[in-house]
């Protein structure tokens, strides 16, 4: 027994051994994990509870085949950019605030 014991310290103090060993683990280990976080995320990433939860409300979503981008660029070239007004927005700590104040 002494002996075995002895050739096990021998081993387990080999540079490569000591090194080796944890590297090893930790580099198999973590793919594991990986691949548990990676599944998680391609699992939630089909659900769209957004369009469920509008839909519930009474919200009706636009299908996002309908929407390109000449679509939406036409929609905003129609809109008139040179006539605007600025209008301060409301702050947190401001109770009362209507808009036709000012201060």
């Amino acid at each position: 027994m002494n002996n075995f014991a002895e050739k096990l310290t021998y081993f387990f103090r080999k540079k490569s051994v000591r090194y080796a060993i944890p590297f090893l683990t930790l580099v198999v280990g973590g793919s594991f994990g990986l691949k548990e976080f990676s599944r998680l995320r391609y699992d939630f990433s089909r659900v769209n509870p957004v369009r469920e939860e509008a839909q519930k409300v009474g919200i009706e979503m636009k299908k996002p085949s309908e929407i390109t981008i000449e679509k939406e660029y036409e929609r905003l070239k129609e809109l008139d950019i040179d006539n605007w007004e600025q209008i301060r927005g409301p702050r947190p700590w401001e109770e009362n605030f209507d808009e036709g104040e000012e201060n």
